[in-house]
């Protein structure tokens, strides 16, 4: 690291401010945030109680992850830690974010391998994040799911591998790649003028481009909730494989409430 602050590191972006970021610059090692500052990490698994939520977005920003706590007036510090992760791909949520963005899901892919990161978050942490993805909401656009292994396999960058994760599941499915299989995810600007160049209707009412798109929906939320509609009657959605582990996850701090797992490590 050649300074400590996320503007030094080039890692001061949100996407929710810029969306054609999204998802966002991701630190180079796992690290600790703490505020705007992303500090070397001494433990890939802290001993405190805090809970793993596996990244497959926008939440392995420092920049988006410090939006959303200070959004929440949550402090304190984040273990952000790299991790591969088998059994598990980076697909496409088929709803239009209100920030402007068609973001990121998790699908299942029995032979996939990515380089992701697991927070490790404490109760009003992961409060935080659940209220920035909609899970305590009935018409949410995400749920939270615990992840277990060997279904999903995460090991840390020390060799430590975890017995599941959290992560945020897709009340809408993901969008497919013409054949019915989940896609991934490109990055937005790719994304966008792919699903632009598809569709004149999508055109007619977010642009043709882009900028376009990420302004009109950012300014319209029942322009976003149109789009996503739209996703669903074109069939361009299917499901993400991982919706049976995303019923009964509690939304409280870890150790309350009812949940399919232990949900503290």
């Amino acid at each position: 690291m050649t300074g400590h602050t996320l503007a030094e590191l080039g890692l001061h972006r949100a996407p929710r401010d810029h969306p054609l970021t999204y998802p966002g610059a991701w630190p180079r090692t796992s690290a600790l945030l703490d505020g705007d500052r992303l500090l070397p990490l001494d433990r890939l698994v802290p001993g405190d109680g805090r809970v793993p939520v596996l990244a497959v977005g926008s939440n392995a920003s420092p920049a988006q992850l410090q939006h959303k706590m200070a959004e929440s007036a949550v402090a304190g510090p984040i273990p952000m830690v790299r991790a591969q992760v088998a059994g598990l791909d980076v697909g496409v949520s088929a709803h239009v974010s209100r920030v402007g963005y068609v973001s990121a899901s998790p699908v299942a892919s029995p032979s996939g391998v990515r380089e992701l990161f697991v927070l490790w978050l404490d109760g009003r942490q992961l409060r935080a994040v659940d209220a920035s993805e909609g899970v305590p909401l009935p018409d949410g656009n995400f749920q939270r799911a615990w992840l277990p292994a060997p279904a999903v396999r995460v090991t840390l960058d020390d060799g430590t591998a975890l017995p599941g994760v959290h992560t945020y599941v897709n009340r809408h499915g993901v969008l497919h790649d013409g054949t019915g299989t989940p896609r991934r995810h490109p990055g937005e600007r790719a994304l966008l003028t792919e699903l632009l160049s598809r569709s004149p209707e999508l055109r007619e009412l977010f642009g043709g481009t882009p900028e376009e798109f990420c302004a009109r929906a950012r300014a319209d939320a029942a322009l976003c909730r149109t789009g996503t509609r739209l996703f669903a009657e074109w069939r361009w959605a299917v499901a993400s494989g991982l919706e049976r582990y995303a019923g009964g996850q509690q939304t409280g701090s870890p150790g309350s409430g009812s949940s399919s797992v232990p949900p503290s490590m």
